[in-house]
């Protein structure tokens, strides 16, 4: 077995963190600390909300932190985004416009996915049965205006792991 796929593995029960972010700089802390963790970047992470949420931010966000310049564009007509960092590839899939299976063999997403490097999904229901299962779901949810309900659900050693940094240096907005 080699270290990727021990990473991945899903020999546990899925682990869940609420978080309650009060306003973007709150996105923004989350996504740098996020970014700080060198195992983000053998990830899949899927973000989960409805439209407006946040999902695009956060994930700018975080493509910021870890070094990516220049305009970081929405994937939705793409479908996926790539960017070539100095020690790892991010493809940021926008899934919302997925609607043929077919798409996914001939895009060559099932390379991408067994490939290493971070993978960042946004409505990826829309892809079921053709990505695999997430290390990280980040589910969002509007509160107020500013403030999103964040639940964090690790379902993979790697998510756990995850999930454990992120917990312990995330700013203390958490309940159980």
């Amino acid at each position: 077995m080699t270290a990727v796929e021990l990473l991945h593995g899903v020999n546990h029960l899925p682990i869940v963190k609420s978080l309650l972010w009060r306003d973007e700089a709150a996105t923004e802390d989350f996504a740098r600390a996020l970014a700080a963790l060198t195992e983000v970047r053998l990830a899949y992470i899927e973000l989960q909300g409805d439209l407006g949420v946040g999902k695009t931010t956060l994930v700018r966000h975080l493509l910021r932190a870890m070094g990516v310049q220049g305009r970081i564009k929405s994937p939705t007509y793409a479908v996926v985004e790539p960017y070539e960092l100095p020690n790892f590839n991010v493809w940021h899939f926008d899934f919302y416009r997925f609607s043929d299976p077919r798409e996914w063999m001939d895009a060559g997403f099932r390379d991408i996915f067994a490939s290493p490097g971070l993978k960042i999904a946004e409505w990826p229901e829309n892809a079921a049965g053709c990505v695999p299962s997430a290390d990280l779901i980040i589910q969002l949810d509007v509160q107020d205006d500013e403030a999103r309900q964040v639940t964090l659900t690790a379902q993979t050693k790697l998510g756990a792991s995850l999930l454990n940094q992120i917990a312990d240096s995330a700013p203390d907005e958490a309940s159980p």
